[in-house]
């Protein structure tokens, strides 16, 4: 036999906070490319996520004026704002997010970061911990004109970040290995994205402060500032930013990045 006490956890009390999903992956053989925004606002410390309402939210040309414009909701309650711009337009122009929500205006400014596609995708046979690993073998080869940073996606939430910092301009060639066993003819779809440093700095702190697995912008147990900020207040004459304000800003992302991707079958 044995007793049991009762213990009271206390958590944190956080106010409800807009977070925004706003990655436009860009695949430029296309001709144009949707823009889509998922919004959703936090509730408790171990409550779910659920999809904001927004005011209006706006996707503006800053180097071409009235370009672009208002966001629709694909469903009344949904949360996921989507729009249509040109493929052409959105690598060459800086873009400018507007989001307005609960009287409170939230503004995010980026550029289109180009990467380079993956050269191969193979399954290999070792193992880190046990048999059930899987391991993917990635190639890629690092443009030498630019200082890179790279998002890898491989699925079901799981992401690392890499810099050519010591592989300028050479093919990078790495494992990944999936602990959960993936069961032979399943199809894995992985990703490499471009980023600036900003975005692989913020993609870093948010992996290093998570664990492994997780969806980046459905439960976001540690508070690291994206480059959404809350605008309401600044004037331009005496405020003109809020990046000493720690707790005034939206949780997530704004970035367009260019997108590769490959598939491969599971053995």
């Amino acid at each position: 036999m044995s007793c049991q006490d009762v213990i009271d956890v206390a958590v944190p009390e956080n106010n409800p906070r807009l977070v925004l999903d706003a990655i436009i992956r860009v695949d430029t053989t296309l001709a144009s490319t949707e823009i889509r925004v998922i919004a959703k606002e936090t509730r408790g410390f171990f409550e779910e996520l659920v999809p904001a309402s927004l005011e209006n939210i706006t996707f503006l040309n800053v180097d071409s004026p009235g370009g672009t414009g208002l966001l629709g909701e694909i469903e009344a309650g949904s949360g996921i704002y989507v729009t249509s711009v040109s493929t052409e337009e959105l690598i060459r122009d800086e873009f400018l997010l507007q989001v307005r929500f609960e009287g409170e205006l939230y503004l995010a400014q980026t550029k289109f970061v180009p990467t380079v596609p993956i050269d191969s995708l193979q399954q290999g046979d070792n193992s880190v911990f046990d048999d059930n690993d899987t391991e993917l073998i990635v190639t890629f080869t690092d443009d030498e004109d630019r200082d890179d940073f790279y998002i890898m996606d491989f699925g079901q939430g799981l992401y690392i970040t890499l810099t050519d910092e010591f592989n300028q301009g050479q093919t990078v060639e790495f494992s990944y290995f999936y602990d959960d066993p993936i069961p032979p003819g399943e199809e894995i779809q992985i990703s490499i994205l471009g980023a600036d440093e900003r975005f692989y700095s913020y993609m870093t702190l948010l992996l290093d402060q998570s664990e492994e697995e997780f969806g980046i912008f459905e439960t976001p147990a540690v508070t690291v500032r994206g480059n959404l900020i809350n605008a309401t207040d600044i004037n331009n004459i005496d405020v003109f930013n809020n990046v000493n304000d720690s707790d005034n800003f939206a949780l997530g992302y704004f970035a367009i990045v260019q997108e590769f991707t490959k598939t491969i079958t599971i053995e």
